[in-house]
């Protein structure tokens, strides 16, 4: 860090999505603030995660653009709503610094818009799509063999080089039971089928022969939790009564049942790195995705994988599961 880079006085982080990635920032973003309590920090992010950072993240303003789907709610940004953001984000970081944490071309687009002097992001070996350097004004290397909490606070320590271990971050606020909420659901194991992409979705035949054996050795039915789309997929994992689908849920709803679930088994998801960050106990399923880089934070010891072999759900087999279901249940 050279003296034209000493600690700044603003911070505007940029990280707009998705659920288990603004998870993996806020580690990053709380060892900022613990170690610049006096800097002003905003935090860029698409609108169905506004609550969330505002509600546990330790910044001062939150800025939210783009278009995106939780749930069953949906949301959008208008022209004139950006050239409002645009205004306020100049206003909150003219001259300061940037943080792309995203490693998007869009992302390090709305650093650069900011007006921020000085525009960190990950170096081009790490970065997702390589013309968002054009964007940024420094680069920082991390250890792509570490996971991605780790990446992000290497990325931190380009700011600030004395930042240690990730602090921890209280998701309570965010947790707390919503009304109407059953009360029934508390206590339960959640099975999280659904994931973002085809290839992350373990066999629903493989999710109904477990919830079958987690009834037979927990005594009650497991509870599958479901998202848009994902439906039909829980109705086919709870077809002859071996599981319970919970009823819709938006993110609130969904961070108090993992939080109040006694084990949840999920495949690489957002919901998945959720449950990790609430204490909660977890096997992972992963498959065309790297445990190291994406595991479960804290509880990489809870994967079952198929990255190593396979590289596909299809190679992760229900006794692999159980096996390690056993073994996190025990604990």
């Amino acid at each position: 860090m050279t003296e034209r880079d000493a600690a700044p006085d603003c911070i505007l982080v940029v990280r707009l999505s998705a659920l288990g990635d603004v998870i993996h920032t806020l580690p990053a973003v709380a060892a900022l603030r613990a170690a610049l309590p006096r800097c002003r920090i905003g935090w860029v992010v698409e609108p169905p995660y506004r609550e969330l950072i505002e509600l546990v993240a330790p910044v001062d303003e939150v800025f939210t653009i783009g278009v995106k789907r939780w749930r069953r709610q949906s949301v959008s940004t208008t022209w004139r709503e950006i050239q409002e953001l645009r205004g306020a984000m100049r206003e909150f970081a003219r001259g300061a610094v940037a943080i792309d944490f995203q490693g998007l071309i869009k992302s390090a687009a709305i650093a650069w818009s900011s007006g921020a002097r000085l525009r960190y992001g990950f170096e081009r070996a790490a970065i997702r799509e390589s013309w968002a350097l054009m964007f940024l004004n420094r680069t920082i290397s991390v250890d792509r063999t570490h996971h991605v909490v780790d990446w992000n606070l290497d990325l931190a320590r380009g700011i600030v080089p004395s930042i240690g271990a990730a602090p921890p971050v209280d998701l309570s606020p965010f947790a707390a039971r919503p009304s109407g909420t059953p009360a029934s659901l508390s206590g339960r194991i959640v099975l999280l089928p659904g994931a973002g992409r085809a290839s992350k979705i373990w066999p629903a035949a493989r999710f109904r022969d477990c919830a079958r054996a987690i009834e037979a050795r927990s005594g009650k039915l497991p509870v599958i939790a479901w998202g848009p789309g994902e439906y039909e997929l829980a109705e086919s994992i709870a077809a002859g009564g071996c599981a319970e689908i919970a009823p819709p849920t938006g993110l609130r709803e969904l961070t108090w049942l993992l939080r109040e679930s006694q084990l949840v088994i999920a495949g690489d998801t957002g919901p998945l790195h959720l449950a990790a960050a609430l204490g909660t106990k977890v096997v992972a399923l992963f498959g065309p995705t790297s445990p190291e880089r994406n595991g479960p934070y804290g509880q990489r010891h809870h994967v079952v994988e198929s990255f190593s072999t396979t590289r596909t759900m299809e190679g992760i087999a229900v006794e692999q599961v159980m096996k390690k279901f056993d073994e996190v249940w025990s604990e």
